[in-house]
């Protein structure tokens, strides 16, 4: 199949002072906006239908369109509804939806290691300095970094889907429409909440998942990564914060193994296929879950007694990554078995 035109990660000066104004720019915003609603004590129904909506239906864009279908592969949807849900993602503008893709995919592979784009342990050292320092990169900071030299190696199968292509060079156009639509329905101030400010909710939450949930909260599985599950993260996110749970099944649709386990996102997927939109959703059963946790335990047991063997043990040489990024995806756990297929 031909590859489709895309979008290609900018770099340069360029493309940090674009990425300065979209990060500061609803900063700047919000605190105004909030003082003069507070002050005048008036804020229209529409404004805040609008924004609740809006910030719902762009989450859910990432977190069900972005991530869990594009990125993980974890169902299908029929043609038209992919690219409807793609493009409501791309109306939270955190990118491109093969860039991020594209990003999100070496985050599981390198996660927590150098090479992941957005860790707040690889490359930053001991003490609370440090961890700040790893937080802040972690959560927004990463992003003016220059892309990868070899952008595109785990994206070769999203470029050939042509409607995937299709809604990534059309990313600014969805961003266009996230922002028109609410000031058509609600006017400035629509735009203003609706638009910039729900833009920065979205956005922050997501990026939370980055920080926080590699930083804060519990660990049910023993993962070789600092993948945490964060209960308030997982609201804000429509269970995203389930970050643990996740990296130690990434493929898997649902991310909330149990009813305290919120999982707004999981359940629109059980939605969808109750009435047969959704098909091929992964799923992995109980006892696939406990026999993940036991795998994970197992090693984590032997690498520690190797770690303590170390010193006593002469230098190994490095494995070689998979040649075909395609089967790497597969072996790292991203994309199910049946969804990758050999260059």
């Amino acid at each position: 199949m031909a590859e489709q035109k895309t979008t290609h990660p900018q770099s340069g000066k360029t493309h940090k002072i674009v990425i300065t104004i979209w990060a500061l720019g609803p900063l700047l915003v919000f605190p105004f906006a909030l003082y003069r609603a507070v002050k005048t004590r008036r804020i229209g129904r529409k404004v805040v239908l609008t924004t609740l909506i809006g910030y719902v239906l762009t989450g859910q864009g990432i977190t069900l369109g972005y991530h869990r279908l594009a990125t993980h592969e974890s169902f299908k949807v029929p043609r038209l509804l992919k690219g409807l849900i793609l493009g409501v993602g791309s109306a939270a503008a955190q990118g491109p939806v093969i860039t991020w893709v594209d990003n999100h995919r070496r985050h599981h592979i390198h996660a927590d290691q150098p090479g992941d784009p957005h860790s707040p342990h690889a490359d930053f050292g001991e003490g609370w300095k440090e961890s700040f320092k790893g937080f802040l990169h972690a959560h927004i900071f990463w992003l003016f970094e220059d892309p990868p030299k070899d952008f595109g190696r785990y994206t070769k199968r999203l470029r050939e889907d042509k409607v995937v292509a299709w809604v990534d060079r059309t990313f600014v156009w969805w961003v266009g429409a996230g922002l028109a639509l609410p000031a058509l329905i609600a006017g400035w101030p629509g735009f203003i909440w609706g638009g910039v400010i729900r833009m920065l909710l979205v956005n922050h939450s997501t990026f939370a998942v980055n920080s926080i949930c590699h930083m804060f909260g519990s660990r049910r599985f023993n993962t070789k990564d600092e993948s945490r599950n964060n209960i308030f993260i997982a609201m804000l996110t429509g269970g995203e914060g389930n970050h643990n749970n996740h990296h130690a099944n990434a493929k898997a649709a649902y991310h909330g193994l149990t009813w305290r386990e919120y999982d707004l996102t999981g359940y629109v997927i059980r939605g969808l296929k109750a009435v047969g939109l959704a098909t091929d959703v992964y799923e992995p059963t109980p006892e696939e879950i406990a026999a993940r946790q036991a795998q994970l335990d197992r090693q984590a047991a032997r690498e520690q007694a190797q770690a303590e063997a170390a010193t006593e043990l002469p230098s190994l040489t490095a494995v070689a990554p998979a040649t075909n990024p395609e089967r790497e995806l597969v072996a790292a756990g991203v994309v199910p078995e049946a969804m990758s297929a050999d260059d």
